[in-house]
């Protein structure tokens, strides 16, 4: 599949149907994830993969009791380790922490969650990236540390809904030359 398609295609989608994702597209979709460029290539993210429905569930009810996401086959969490960048010192990272070091690594971890998002359409799996959460409650569920910051959960298995294309602005209304225009 081409890029392009895969972009234009790709939707948003919380109706899954009850079928497993694959061992060998798992592993594409971590592998995606880990080829994906990483500032001064420090690959700071790290992935949880969800399969159990008990954990399932536990994770969309911390994510605002989001019932349709445990339908989901598959959930990736996302996490970021600021411990890539910054190797000593105390660390609690949070929804409000100030270090410039965890928004790198979140802007890394991003760009690793669009791959795994885009390696899923090309490989005909539907997908939703899922924020809605606060750092205490999703870790205390994935048991993972405070000097963790979970960017996002990625919702993934075979789509039984096929959403419209959402609305999106021109170009013309979000991109400027050489300076900001607006």
């Amino acid at each position: 599949m081409e890029v392009q398609k895969a972009i234009r295609q790709r939707r948003s989608v919380r109706r899954f149907k009850n079928i497993p994702v694959a061992e060998d597209q798992l592993s594409l979709l971590l592998e995606a994830a880990r080829l994906a460029p990483t500032g001064s290539n420090t690959q700071s993210g790290r992935f949880i993969v969800i399969r159990e429905e008990r954990m399932r569930q536990q994770v969309a009810k911390v994510s605002h009791d989001q019932k349709w996401m445990a339908q989901a086959p598959l959930f990736i969490a996302c996490v970021a380790d600021l411990r890539a960048r910054v190797p000593a010192g105390e660390l609690v990272i949070d929804e409000t922490s100030p270090q410039f070091e965890l928004k790198q690594c979140i802007r890394d971890v991003s760009i690793q969650g669009e791959h795994i998002v885009l390696q899923a359409e090309e490989l005909g799996l539907a997908s939703c990236w899922i924020g809605a959460y606060t750092q205490e409650e999703i870790r205390r569920v994935l048991e993972i540390p405070e000097d963790k910051y979970v960017v996002a959960v990625l919702v993934i298995g075979y789509a039984d809904e096929a959403p419209a294309a959402r609305p999106r602005k021109p170009l013309s209304e979000i991109v400027f030359h050489e300076k900001w225009q607006g």
